[in-house]
């Protein structure tokens, strides 16, 4: 069953998906593989996971059946692995994980025939939000090979003041005020106090009090060129504590 629910942020989703030029595979990074050291996923047909409760009995039912590619998964390895004689980033080729809900409940979206080879990589909970950035940075020769790289989180993400089966509501101020900040500091290419998200204050911790969903911002940070354009094709909040602001580098 893969039946569709549209919204504005569905369909702003679809629309970069129908702008974008065909890439030849898609790398993931999901907020929702958050586990100790670097991995991705290595299978030639990955299996979509339902991973959350207490969730209408449809979502439970949607398939995102896209390949995987094991290829790609290589050569993040081999990015990851460093220069001759430089330390590297160990990655692990995963075999048993799979598409995420941080990965496919967007990617259904943007590219709904699932046609395009897809991967996800791990966020290492163990690392400080710099290396994430860096990884970024090593990931950047992917961009000139076709592939499209996606971050799928939230600049803001607080479930404990998310206002759970209300109606619409206002976002909350300091949400507003952060993700404010953080498009400022885009713009800017300012990068460093968005890697040193703790220490900008109230507003950042109420935004980001556990790092999951904020991380993969870092690598997107990380791919973006000197010259790249950053524009924001989707917006809005959910429940008054989740941005759904979409951030797009090139």
């Amino acid at each position: 069953m893969n039946a569709v629910v549209r919204n504005a942020y569905t369909e702003g989703w679809a629309a970069i998906g129908n702008s974008l030029p065909r890439p030849k595979a898609v790398l993931c990074i999901s907020a929702h593989w958050y586990l100790p050291g670097t991995a991705m996923t290595a299978m030639s047909a990955p299996r979509t996971i339902h991973d959350f409760g207490g969730f209408p009995r449809k979502l439970y039912q949607v398939e995102y059946p896209a390949p995987g590619s094991p290829e790609l998964a290589r050569r993040v390895q081999e990015l990851l692995a460093g220069e001759t004689g430089e330390p590297g980033i160990a990655v692990e080729l995963d075999q048993s994980w799979g598409f995420d809900h941080g990965t496919w409940s967007v990617l259904r979206h943007v590219f709904p025939q699932a046609d395009i080879p897809v991967v996800q990589l791990r966020i290492d909970e163990t690392q400080p939000p710099e290396f994430h950035y860096e990884v970024g940075n090593l990931l950047r020769p992917l961009r000139d090979e076709g592939m499209l790289v996606i971050g799928s989180g939230n600049i803001i993400h607080n479930l404990h003041t998310y206002a759970w089966g209300k109606h619409e509501v206002e976002p909350f101020d300091w949400a507003v005020r952060f993700e404010k900040l953080a498009r400022e500091l885009l713009l800017k290419g300012d990068d460093r106090p968005l890697i040193n998200y703790e220490f900008l204050g109230r507003d950042a911790l109420l935004s980001a009090p556990t790092p999951d969903h904020y991380l993969p911002l870092l690598y997107v940070m990380g791919l973006r060129r000197e010259d790249d354009r950053v524009s924001f094709p989707v917006e809005g909040f959910d429940g008054g504590s989740i941005s759904m602001l979409a951030v797009q580098i090139g």
